[in-house]
């Protein structure tokens, strides 16, 4: 099966929706699926106003039809509410196509965060995105009944994996003192939170992972704290099994890989009971500690069994979440009305040029 997705967030953007997607492919590619991704980069994009950081692509209907055309896809999914998935939306629905949608971060908190704008209003935009598809995917059981409270139709689990081979127990450590680490790893921005953690009268050290709009405020206004900037892969595995605590003190996530990652090295977690570390980590359970006192969940989790936390977070399967994410897809019929197939408008030249692009 050929599968289209398109996406707004794409890199040099480091976040838990890219690497859900990209490690989405890797497993579908393993099932022997093709997946073509449609990104800003094959656009002209300008840098969104409330985040330099994320590009907006400048594109029309007409524009993603013409990359639809190229890819011939059999089936569709969108994963994000920016102007390429509403540019898809609008193609898939003139022209019949079934497709499912993702429903990956709290946008309308984040919105009322950085603009004042209401969330009734941005619920109700998201709503209209949303149940035009065969189905909408969420992260957890408790975004899902909270969806459906908001009048949002056909919401289906995806849950999420973590490359237990990379981001595990045994392997490099960082050089670091006696005295306990408690580690940050995520965007720097305002919506996460993060002077809750910051500002924790702490034994020990901080560290933070990450870049973001809020990076260099908070550093003029925390400069005891170490700074990693991002950092991925292995590098980021070793900081994970360096630190005692990894500290999440987000109100609005919907999931957080970066929990899970940290729990697969051994490191548990301390969060609020929120929603993403209520589903995640859970309370009471053997991954880390939810607590409404930061700072007590911080220094309780030090006590946490580091073998256990592992066994915790082998039950997160990158393949079992792929699988989930087969199943809502749609196929697409391969008859469009007459006309339609617009790059069959297009000269040979042109055809070239596109296919080149892709």
């Amino acid at each position: 099966m050929r599968i289209a997705i398109v996406t707004d967030a794409w890199h040099p953007q480091i976040n838990g929706v890219v690497r859900t997607l990209e490690m989405t492919r890797r497993e579908l590619e393993g099932m022997g699926h093709e997946v073509r991704f449609i990104t800003p980069d094959l656009f002209r994009s300008v840098p969104c106003p409330t985040d330099p950081d994320i590009r907006l692509a400048l594109t029309t209907p007409r524009s993603l039809a013409l990359e639809l055309d190229v890819i011939d896809p059999d089936a569709l999914h969108i994963a994000t509410e920016g102007p390429l998935g509403w540019a898809a939306r609008a193609v898939a629905l003139r022209r019949g196509w079934p497709f499912s949608t993702a429903y990956h971060s709290r946008f309308p908190e984040y919105l009322q965060l950085r603009t004042r704008i209401p969330t009734r209003w941005s619920y109700a935009l998201l709503r209209r995105f949303h149940n035009a598809g065969c189905a909408t995917l969420v992260p957890t059981a408790g975004i899902q009944d909270d969806l459906g409270r908001r009048g949002f139709r056909h919401c289906m689990p995806w849950s999420r994996g973590v490359d237990l081979d990379l981001f595990s127990p045994e392997g490099p450590q960082l050089e670091r003192g006696p005295e306990p680490v408690f580690l940050y790893v995520g965007r720097l921005a305002v919506e996460k939170n993060l002077a809750a953690f910051l500002a924790l009268d702490l034994p020990g050290q901080k560290w933070v992972v990450g870049s973001g709009p809020q990076e260099q405020q908070l550093q003029r206004n925390y400069p005891q704290v170490r700074w990693f900037g991002w950092r991925q892969g292995a590098e980021l595995a070793s900081i994970y099994r360096s630190a005692d605590v990894k500290v999440f003190p987000s109100l609005t996530d919907t999931f957080g890989l970066v929990l899970i990652e940290a729990m697969a090295c051994g490191t548990p977690v301390a969060a609020f009971p929120v929603s993403g570390p209520i589903d995640v980590v859970g309370r009471g359970s053997m991954g880390g500690v939810l607590d409404e006192d930061l700072q007590r969940a911080c220094l309780r989790a030090l006590d946490c069994d580091r073998s256990a936390v592992r066994r915790f977070a082998l039950r997160y399967n990158w393949r079992v979440a792929t699988q989930q994410f087969i199943e809502t897809l749609r196929p697409i019929a391969q008859t469009l009305p007459p006309g339609d197939r617009l790059i069959e408008r297009l000269s040979p030249s042109e055809r070239l040029a596109l296919k080149l692009q892709n």
